[in-house]
């Protein structure tokens, strides 16, 4: 029998979904509601920059949560801790060191933010976009998992509740295109770039290599 193409873990009902920007939670969203899934939506992104953007993207985030009566959650920004936890890693090429480091620190405050909460599954917007290695967001997700279990255990926490890493590409099941309905239903901001100022320093370079060969 063939695997359908997103694979939902037995008795989910609740999920705490990392989410990056709206466009990219809005088809992962709607297919969790219409499976009887509810998500709450952790909006943590210090990577983004400039502080501008990320507030642009924030508040769409909100506004398309609002919209659907969710429970939407501010993470706190702090890019100067951010930079800090991907330092040295400045020059590392898009899908490299560096965004997988940037994956791993978000992914473990979502497990924390799950744990917190009760929640037993976490999962993440980021396993939407086809510019990013589902394996790098699979591997942060697991250490995520695990990091946050094992501080539990340890602290032998009265309030210990197990979290578990929900990975799944959520460019299938027709989600990648129905992202791209919704974006312009929804009229969502679009982003040009990752978030991270050397992100868009790479998109820069893009452009301007386009414009020179008259692309």
């Amino acid at each position: 029998m063939k695997q359908p193409a997103i694979q939902k873990p037995e008795g989910l009902s609740e999920v705490l979904l990392h989410a990056c920007c709206a466009p990219c939670s809005s088809a992962i969203v709607e297919w969790m509601m219409a499976h009887d899934v509810r998500p709450t939506i952790y909006y943590f992104n210090p990577n983004i920059w400039p502080r501008e953007e990320y507030e642009i993207r924030k508040q769409e985030s909100k506004r398309h949560a609002e919209s659907l009566g969710l429970k939407w959650i501010d993470g706190d920004y702090n890019h100067d801790e951010w930079l800090g936890g991907v330092c040295g890693l400045e020059k590392e090429p898009e899908r490299g060191r560096r965004c997988e480091r940037c994956f791993t620190l978000r992914l473990i405050a979502a497990a924390k933010q799950a744990q917190a909460l009760g929640i037993k599954y976490f999962t993440t917007t980021l396993a939407s976009s086809r510019w990013k290695s589902l394996e790098q967001i699979e591997r942060a997700g697991l250490i995520a998992e695990q990091k946050v279990n094992e501080e539990m255990f340890n602290v032998q926490s009265p309030k210990f509740n197990e979290v578990k890493f929900w990975a799944q590409n959520w460019r299938k099941g027709g989600l990648y295109e129905r992202r791209n309905q919704l974006l312009k239903e929804y009229d969502f901001y679009n982003q040009q770039y990752c978030g991270c100022e050397f992100s868009m320093r790479v998109k820069t370079t893009e452009i301007g290599e386009k414009q020179k060969n008259g692309e």
